[in-house]
């Protein structure tokens, strides 16, 4: 069949081009149905080679799915949610569903409004991700008609819930700061009201003792500089290596060391946590940190909603994914087997 002009091509003209049933041609783009490989694999290569696009419209009315997830957040920044939602849409992308962000803020009413519109436009699940691991989202999203999944927020119980392993990450981070020979390793981090705080801190004591009492703070710059005040302020041995809750500490605790004269990494080793790039890489020396694998976490998080709105069982829990560290110069060694 002689395609051309500007005609949209329908699924009829693929099975004709093809050779095979209307049936068959959907089954075989959709990965349904039983056929040999190589059927339904030059299916789907006559379809790329006529640039066929199915209608989503009714190919939503064949499945009763509407091919849309919704990914509702109450950070409102994007620090942590816009990297969740880069490895949402890389998941889904390939199975042909769409991902739309509604961010809430902390309002009640305004997370209900989103909600109901999701439902509204039949969303086939919702994703909930945040600001903090240790808080719900301030809208109720239990017992909804479809299934919802936890991304760096506290889920409803006999959820799905993905988040990062912070204890494993702080390991990485202490653990390599001794490899390097660092003896006098101190943890400066945020408010101790933070699960993820209180995770990092026990797992620092763990590697590194409690020589040190752990110093709890603002997530902010402002509070590195301050930190390192107090420590060269008090009597007795000085750090050779700190270890900070985020990456804005850290750059404070480094512009503070050299206001000082003290060198990074040659007298004092620094590691970050978050991998914030805007803030990593500016830092001088660029910071060596702790990544926490939002990106990846989406992905998992958008494939597992995926799987529930496909009617396939998946076990409820919390699910801890691995950290990263991020190596550069400012604890003053490449990584391992570099």
């Amino acid at each position: 069949m002689d395609i051309s002009g500007n005609k949209r091509i329908t699924i009829h003209d693929l099975a004709a081009a093809a050779g095979v049933s209307i049936s068959t041609a959907s089954k075989a783009l959709n990965n349904t149905g039983r056929m040999g490989d190589e059927t339904r694999e030059r299916v789907k290569r006559i379809a790329a080679e006529m640039g066929f696009r199915p209608n989503s419209l009714a190919r939503g009315l064949l499945s009763k799915r509407s091919f849309t997830i919704g990914l509702l957040t109450n950070d409102t920044y994007g620090r942590f949610t816009m990297p969740v939602m880069a490895g949402v849409s890389d998941a889904l992308l390939d199975h042909g569903v769409s991902v739309f962000l509604c961010a809430i803020e902390d309002d009640p009413a305004l997370g209900q409004t989103h909600v109901e519109a999701m439902l509204d436009k039949q969303v086939d699940g919702i994703i909930a991700s945040g600001k903090r691991v240790d808080r719900h989202l301030p809208v109720d999203l239990s017992n909804l008609s479809v299934p919802v999944v936890y991304a760096f927020t506290e889920g409803t119980p006999d959820s799905v819930s993905f988040r990062s392993d912070d204890a494993q990450g702080a390991r990485l981070a202490v653990e390599w700061l001794a490899k390097l020979g660092r003896r006098h390793i101190v943890h400066v981090t945020g408010p101790q009201d933070f699960f993820s705080v209180r995770e990092r801190a026990e797992a620092y004591r763990e590697v590194a003792g409690e020589m040190e009492p752990v110093m709890y703070g603002i997530w902010a710059e402002s509070w590195g500089h301050e930190a390192v005040q107090r420590i060269w302020s008090r009597p007795g041995e000085k750090p050779d290596a700190i270890f900070c809750g985020n990456d804005q500490i850290a750059r404070g605790v480094v512009d503070a060391l050299r206001e000082r004269g003290i060198k990074v990494p040659q007298d004092v080793s620094v590691v970050g946590f978050d991998n914030w790039e805007i803030v990593a890489a500016q830092t001088r020396p660029p910071l060596t940190t702790v990544d926490m694998g939002l990106k990846e976490l989406g992905r998992a998080a958008g494939l597992t909603v995926l799987a529930l709105a496909e009617g396939r069982p998946v076990e409820p829990g919390v699910r801890k994914l691995p950290c990263r560290l991020i190596v550069r110069q400012s604890c003053g060694a490449q990584a391992l087997g570099e």
